[in-house]
């Protein structure tokens, strides 16, 4: 099993806090966006546009499935990893500590960039955004053993705090 999971929406700092928590705890990093991407052989992006959101969502769960099998790591999970039913019942059944990195549309918004790589923000990024967070939330929410509002820290402050958690 992993040592952290690490969840939450598109531009709370996953990816980024995960790697440097990796750093600190001296384990590997894993990211289940970039597995997908790395064993499909194509961008997030392009497998949506290209096979459709189902597809994307099936290879998602598999890269989950492999990742939880990885002992002693740091664990990000693409923000829509743990949404599904399948996927809820898997992490309920692990020991690790799930950490929702909360944060706020304005925090969000300069880290995700909105651009046309996050297809499920195309139309009116910002509404969409806030749509997925809120419908999201309360899954982060009853997965998570522990929950940290990311607004105003810094990467080494969130580090500090979760390694301290664990």
């Amino acid at each position: 099993m992993p040592r952290i999971i690490l969840i939450g929406p598109p531009g709370c700092g996953k990816s980024t806090v995960g790697q440097a928590l990796a750093d600190k705890l001296d384990c590997q990093f894993v990211d289940t966006d970039s597995v997908v991407e790395q064993e499909y052989g194509h961008t997030i992006s392009d497998i949506f546009v290209d096979e459709g959101e189902a597809f994307f969502r099936d290879l998602e769960y598999k890269a989950l499935e492999d990742s939880l099998q990885i002992p002693d790591c740091a664990l990000a999970l693409g923000g829509g990893a743990p949404i599904s039913q399948r996927a809820q019942d898997l992490l309920s059944q692990c020991n690790s500590p799930i950490i929702f990195l909360d944060v706020s549309l304005a925090v969000a918004a300069p880290r995700v960039g909105f651009n046309r790589d996050r297809p499920l923000l195309l139309g009116n990024p910002r509404a969409q955004w806030q749509e997925l967070a809120q419908t999201r939330r309360p899954i982060y929410e009853s997965l998570a053993t522990e929950t940290i509002k990311v607004d105003g820290m810094s990467v080494e402050e969130l580090v500090t705090m979760i390694a301290e958690k664990i």
